[in-house]
């Protein structure tokens, strides 16, 4: 086992950072330490608007450049898209917020993998892609069903052995249509690539 992932919090109100740090203290891979020396932060809000967005964005910016986990006390489907594509590399609602789903969460975004809770994927996939939003670059045509099959359990929180074995490829297949779907498209990393495939109905 690896040295432990280092882990800040980030809330606006003093009872949700409190109850977020104690649940983090009790995930024995995690050390807790402040937002600017971590290379997680965890951001508690009780909904998303434009000022929580800009949290997510501001604490992406922060010197050391932590992946962002959000956990909310309601998230609906348009939210997470929007959470994504600021810079979120995990979502959570905040009563699934354990201390195993959280640090689950946590982990991931420190491998620059991808989680979504499970019900609010199926609303995204379920999801008709709506013409009058534009795609930002993307069509029908420009992913594979391989390249689609890998993005769906990139954004179930899935890590690369996990898909591998589900999809009976090798892990080094799975890595290879990861980068070529992020290099093609210019994306940032996994997080962002889910984003764009889910906004663009391609998921």
């Amino acid at each position: 086992m690896g040295a432990p992932v280092s882990v800040g919090v980030v809330a606006l109100d003093p009872v949700l950072e409190a109850g977020t740090h104690t649940t983090l203290l009790a995930c024995p891979e995690l050390t807790v330490c402040e937002p600017a020396e971590a290379r997680v932060a965890v951001l508690t809000v009780d909904r998303l608007g434009p000022g929580e967005l800009d949290m997510v964005r501001t604490t992406r910016a922060l010197r050391n450049g932590p992946a962002v986990v959000l956990v909310a006390g309601v998230l609906a489907s348009g939210d997470a898209l929007h959470t994504l594509a600021a810079g979120a590399r995990g979502l959570l609602v905040r009563r699934d917020a354990d201390a195993p789903r959280l640090a689950h969460a946590v982990l991931a975004a420190a491998r620059d993998d991808c989680t979504l809770p499970p019900g609010l994927l199926e609303q995204l996939l379920d999801r008709p892609s709506d013409p009058r939003h534009g795609t930002g670059g993307w069509t029908d045509g420009m992913l594979s069903d391989r390249e689609r099959s890998v993005l769906r359990l990139v954004a179930d929180g899935h890590e690369t052995a996990e898909i591998a074995q589900r999809l009976a490829y090798s892990p080094r297949t799975v890595t290879t249509v990861v980068h070529d779907i992020t290099q093609r498209f210019r994306l940032r990393n996994r997080a962002h690539a889910v984003a764009y495939a889910l906004r663009a109905g391609l998921l």
